[in-house]
């Protein structure tokens, strides 16, 4: 199976990587309908923005913002990805037309969630995560990185099949930057193999994070900017691919299909 290209596409006005450029409903799907033509497999559509430090949007803001994005996108035939924590959102999010729930909580904000994604049938992504973005750096502590988010991501595989999540529905996600220093997701980076043997689909989502940032620059110097981050964006997706990640979630949509082209090229080449 090809690894799957996810283009990101955020309705937030304080994105990380964005500066909120497509926060409007109308630019928004522009942007989605230029990430399809550009090679993206499917559109992940998210109205509250993770970076660390951010804080939460109300639900009916979250739902304003995404709907509209998530219902029209459909409606063109884009397979839609909702990128959220609440069961609510992703409720109404799966009726306007998206069939993948991307859940960086992995269903531990919402103790909804499992029974909407159940009872739905939808794809699940559930990432590692310890806690929202305003803290959750300052739990970024492991005995073996690796190991502890492998262990953890089993835990929640547990729970939501107890829940009444077929294990068919499932992929997980590392998580990284969420409550990892860039050893961590370094460490996790080079280890993918470890969370594929959970045996699970697994997305990959690196790109444009502060720690491809840090690369190259001096210590105590700030990283570079979220736009310069994607040609190391497309090297951790040679990574992925190559490990056979199930996709990619990216920002930049044609660097990270040419990787996967070369990687395609290389393995037939085999």
């Amino acid at each position: 199976m090809s690894t799957l290209v996810m283009g990101v596409v955020n309705v937030t006005p304080d994105s990380f990587s964005d500066g909120g450029e497509w926060f409007e409903p109308d630019a928004a799907v522009a942007h989605g309908l230029e990430l399809l033509d550009q090679g993206a497999d499917l559109l992940d559509i998210g109205g509250e923005s993770t970076r660390p430090g951010a804080e939460r949007p109300t639900q009916d803001e979250e739902l304003r913002r995404v709907l509209p994005v998530v219902a029209e996108l459909a409606g063109r035939g884009a397979r839609v990805s909702v990128d959220t924590m609440r069961a609510e959102v992703a409720a109404q999010a799966l009726a306007a037309g998206a069939s993948v729930v991307n859940d960086v909580s992995g269903g531990l904000a919402d103790p909804d969630m499992a029974a909407v994604v159940a009872g739905s049938g939808a794809t699940y992504v559930a990432m590692h995560w310890r806690a929202h973005s305003t803290r959750m750096q300052s739990l970024a502590t492991y005995d073996d990185v690796v190991q502890d988010v492998c262990r953890e991501l089993t835990q929640r595989v547990e729970a939501l099949d107890a829940a009444g999540v077929r294990r068919e529905q499932i992929v997980l996600d590392p998580g990284f930057g969420f409550a990892k220093l860039a050893t961590h997701s370094w460490r996790l980076l080079a280890h993918l193999d470890q969370v594929q043997a959970l045996g699970f689909p697994v997305l990959v989502g690196t790109s444009r994070k502060s720690f491809l940032g840090r690369l190259g620059v001096p210590p105590g110097d700030p990283p570079r900017p979220a736009t310069e981050r994607d040609a190391a964006t497309a090297a951790t997706t040679v990574l992925a691919g190559l490990a056979g990640a199930w996709g990619v979630r990216v920002h930049h949509v044609p660097s990270s299909v040419d990787a996967l082209r070369v990687v395609a090229a290389t393995e037939q080449a085999r």
